[in-house]
């Protein structure tokens, strides 16, 4: 193997197409001139409709936890009961994110694997009403979960005053979201997923509702106060220095998920889910989640009868393919393939390939070929008109 090569194929950082690597080349600009005004107008609509909002949508220079952090500390103050729904390490995350900001949080704990069920937490919102706000993840990148957000959203509004709060950050952009329709409050999602960049940028949309709570909220908060963004983009500026080479790109990756057409990208991604799932089956190897749970952006395997981590070392050793453990309870117990942004179908039959010979030289008794084969049959049937 070359020293430097990897098949990068981990739930983020995702690969970047050499068109957005191209854009960030640019020669720099000053963030305040007429060019950066201009830029951010381009932005503004592909951005509106990745969340499906008629909404501005800020974004800022950081990580996609910081774009959780803002979600909590702009919509509700100290002492708020606030219910966080827990699929996996990420809904931890924002747990604990709330539980800094010394808020009353109440967690509904699911199995790792599994999806929330939203009627139980329309139940739990009906015994306890003071509740200002849910927390959910759409993606819970730990486990390879798609929440049902959509669903979740209804259950929350029939019952409840409580804004809805979603960490998109690992399938905005790879699956349908319709902020405005299905009523989410805010939702968040970073560069480095679906939206094929480096890390560095979030992006935050809100509802008309969560903005008049976020406009009357005194809870301390500077560089993290979406109201600055907000009243800056309404200028097309930014309130501090944005990442203006990440900008760059991201007008360039939001073209290319348009030209493609966005029902086509959600459609490419189920694809890639369907495929690497029929793969592993027809390899007699158990998947952590089931179907109807399943994210069409990352996919756990649970091997019974080999080490996660061994595979992964050789994946990597041998072929440059690097994937993704597990974390916390998990770690060691799972691996995770990312198939999502810069992805397509044929990546995932080099994806099983790999892993079909690397798991051939850790002892693993397979067919070879086996699951490339159901892979290639699911594309067939799904893919291929």
């Amino acid at each position: 193997m070359v020293n430097d090569y990897q098949l990068l194929r981990i739930p983020g950082p995702t690969p970047i197409p050499p068109t957005v690597q191209q854009a960030m080349m640019k020669t720099m600009i000053g963030h305040r001139d007429q060019e950066t005004k201009e830029l951010l107008q381009r932005i503004q609509p592909g951005l509106k409709s990745i969340f499906g909002t008629k909404e501005e949508v800020v974004t800022l220079a950081g990580s996609g936890t910081a774009g959780l952090e803002a979600a909590v500390v702009n919509t509700v103050s100290p002492e708020d009961e606030v219910l966080v729904v827990v699929t996996g390490s990420f809904g931890d995350r924002f747990a604990k994110i709330c539980e800094a900001y010394h808020l009353q949080v109440k967690r509904v704990e699911y199995e790792w694997g599994k999806a929330l069920i939203p009627d139980e937490i329309k139940t739990y919102l009906t015994n306890n009403p003071s509740i200002k706000a849910v927390f959910a993840t759409y993606c819970e990148t730990s486990t390879g979960v798609l929440n049902p957000i959509q669903q979740l959203t209804k259950a929350v509004k029939e019952v409840s005053d409580a804004l809805v709060i979603v960490d998109g950050v690992s399938c905005v952009g790879a699956v349908e979201t319709k902020l405005d329709e299905w009523q989410i409050d805010v939702c968040v999602t970073g560069s480095q997923k679906a939206l094929m960049l480096p890390p560095g940028l979030v992006f935050i949309a809100a509802s008309k509702k969560a903005w008049n709570i976020i406009e009357k909220n005194y809870q301390p908060r500077f560089y993290l106060d979406l109201r600055k963004y907000r009243s800056s983009i309404q200028q097309d500026s930014t309130p501090f220095t944005p990442a203006l080479s990440l900008l760059f790109g991201l007008e360039q990756s939001l073209q290319l998920l348009h030209s493609e057409g966005l029902e086509t990208v959600y459609q490419r991604h189920q694809l890639m889910k369907d495929m690497t799932r029929a793969a592993f089956r027809a390899l007699d190897i158990p998947l952590l989640t089931n179907d109807q749970d399943a994210s069409p952006t990352v996919t756990a395997i649970k091997p019974d009868d080999f080490k996660a981590d061994v595979l992964r070392k050789k994946l990597k050793q041998d072929f440059g393919l690097v994937l993704a453990g597990g974390q916390n309870h998990l770690k060691g117990n799972i691996f995770r393939i990312g198939h999502m942004g810069y992805c397509t179908p044929a990546d995932v039959l080099q994806t099983i390939s790999c892993i079909e010979l690397g798991l051939q030289q850790i002892g693993k008794q397979i067919n070879l070929g086996d699951g490339v084969k159901a892979a290639q049959v699911t594309y067939l049937q799904e893919g291929s008109s």
